[in-house]
Parts: C-alpha cells; structure tokens; sequence
C-alpha cells in the first residue's frame, strides 16, 4: 500500500496563483508515483479563525469544518504545502490551519514549494518550518522555492516552471518519500 501525499494550497486569497502552482506540483507527484496523492484546498474547508472551545490536543471538535480538516490531515502520511510568501510570512489562512489541528500532525514529515517575488517565498518558508517543527512534524530542510512565479505562468493560467525548478521538485519528492517510510512507524500504537 502506498502511503498518502496531501498536497496543500496554502492561500484562500481571491485571484491566487497558490491552485496553478499547485496544479503543477500534483502533476510531477502523481507522475513520480511513489504517493496516493490528493490535491487538498485550504478555500474548500472554510476554516474558521480558532473557532473551537477545546484545546486542538484534546480533538474534541464541535465544529463541522473542523471535522472535516482533522480528517483530511489525519488520513495523510506526508503534507507537500504549496505556499505563497506575505509580508515575509505565510498566509494566515494557512497558519490557522495548522493550529487548529495537534495530534493529526504529528511525527509526519512536510515539505515546502514556495513562490514569491525576489526571494521565492524562502522568508515565509522558513517561518513554516518553525510553526511545523512545534507540532512535531518533520520539516524537510529544503524547500523549492520560486522567485518570480508569475514568468512562469502563461496566459492560459497553466504554471510551467524551469527544468532547475523541476529537478529540485524531483529531489523534494524523493526526501517527502524517504522520510515517510521511516517516520511511519513511530505513529503505530505501542503494542
């Protein structure tokens, strides 16, 4: 059985570019085929801002949207999050995500494929690291960033990235997988 990719949009924002850069990235997963992938939409969940009274460590979820973010983490072997940088940061759509959610999480590995202008999306990267690392996630150390995003986005919406771009994404995709295997079976239960 393989194991189970969830590849993240990270941005809700109106007009994004996060679903045609994250379009590609499903493309070269389901084409590298050591993932069940699944394409995962932060917009699709309508996450409200730290809406539940319990604690996330708890998982006494009373809400509906999210019950429905716990499942779609839980049922996830690695996270590939495809993330804009704002303000030198991560949308805040995103970090919302990740807190509302702990045990779902953790001893999981992510990876990152950041877009930007100048620095690729690398400051924001970094930040998403940290916030990951804190949840017991294993963050792989290089993310693919992409400086200049835009150029490599036609008019037709389709994202089609340089060769270094999509040989880095391959290197990603071979840490995500290693990763996985090993981390796998520290979340069985103790027997």
């Amino acid at each position: 059985m393989k194991l189970k990719l969830n590849i993240i949009i990270a941005t809700t924002r109106p007009g994004r570019s996060g679903p045609a850069v994250a379009d590609w990235v499903y493309d070269a997963a389901v084409a590298d085929s050591r993932f069940d992938v699944e394409l995962v939409d932060l917009a699709d969940f309508a996450l409200p801002l730290l809406d539940e009274p319990a604690h996330p460590a708890m998982r006494k979820y009373e809400n509906e949207p999210t019950k429905r973010w716990s499942s779609s983490v839980d049922a996830a072997d690695a996270f590939l999050f495809v993330s804009p940088e704002y303000d030198y940061f991560v949308p805040g759509s995103l970090v919302n995500a990740i807190q509302c959610l702990f045990h779902e999480w953790t001893y999981k590995p992510a990876a990152i494929v950041c877009y930007g202008g100048v620095s690729g999306g690398l400051r924001g990267a970094q930040e998403l690291r940290q916030l990951l690392g804190n949840l017991n996630v294993m963050a792989i150390n290089q993310p693919v960033p992409v400086p200049f995003y835009s150029q490599y986005q036609g008019d037709d919406g389709v994202f089609s990235p340089s060769e270094q771009i999509a040989s880095g994404l391959g290197t990603l995709m071979t840490e995500l997988h290693k990763w996985s295997v090993a981390l796998k079976p520290m979340r069985q239960p103790a027997g």
